[in-house]
């Protein structure tokens, strides 16, 4: 094996690593911050892990795909991952119908959540940990010139937004009590979670890669 191939196939091994990493820690977090958010009353909270569990089932086709680059690298999406990012992404579209729904209700209801402290910890944790695969993952994908595996660093980005509004409108309400923040925030991330269902869905009826701009 040339050296240039096994330098290559570890870059492969790396970015296979990261995508499983990236399911494990969405695991991990969904299931910590949708209990934290029910227990808490935090519609935000709970709409920010019910995120991450989506984002286990695109964790699936990332690494999926880049197996399939790895053995063929311009060979276009399969079924697998075709199917997958239907899945997310009318997964996506639920998720924002009924955070909507519930934040227009808590509006009307003047609902208020118990605190929003474990939103401020666990969006901080998050923002680190997702920023650290951003750049982690634009290394490995600048290095094998891979249009696949750059795209999904810039779709990380994406939760790293997700963290900052729901950091900020946890942040704001711990400190303020202001009625409303909680479920402001868990508009804000209804918008970005619509704008990654509709991404899903052109993504799967193509076969390009799209940065997540």
């Amino acid at each position: 094996m040339s050296l240039a191939k096994f330098e290559k196939n570890k870059l492969y091994k790396v970015a296979l690593g990261l995508a499983i990493f990236t399911i494990i820690y969405n695991v991990a977090e969904g299931l910590i911050a949708t209990y934290l958010g029910f227990e808490d009353e935090s519609l935000a909270l709970f709409g920010f892990g019910s995120d991450s569990f989506i984002e286990v089932i695109s964790g699936l086709g990332i690494a999926h795909m880049i197996v399939r680059i790895q053995k063929q690298p311009d060979s276009n999406r399969d079924k697998f991952e075709r199917t997958a990012l239907r899945i997310t992404g009318f997964a996506f579209y639920v998720l924002v119908l009924s955070l909507v729904v519930t934040s227009l209700y808590h509006i009307y209801t003047n609902h208020k959540p118990i605190n929003t402290f474990y939103g401020v910890i666990i969006s901080a944790i998050s923002i680190l940990v997702m920023w650290l695969l951003v750049a982690w993952k634009r290394n490995v994908g600048k290095k094998l010139d891979s249009d696949p595996i750059l795209a999904d660093a810039n779709c990380t980005m994406v939760c790293v937004y997700m963290s900052i509004i729901l950091l900020v409108s946890s942040g704001i309400y711990e400190l303020t009590s202001i009625p409303y923040i909680d479920s402001i925030g868990t508009l804000g991330l209804s918008y970005f979670a619509f704008k990654e269902g509709k991404e899903c869905f052109e993504k799967a009826n193509s076969d390009k890669y799209c940065g997540c701009d």
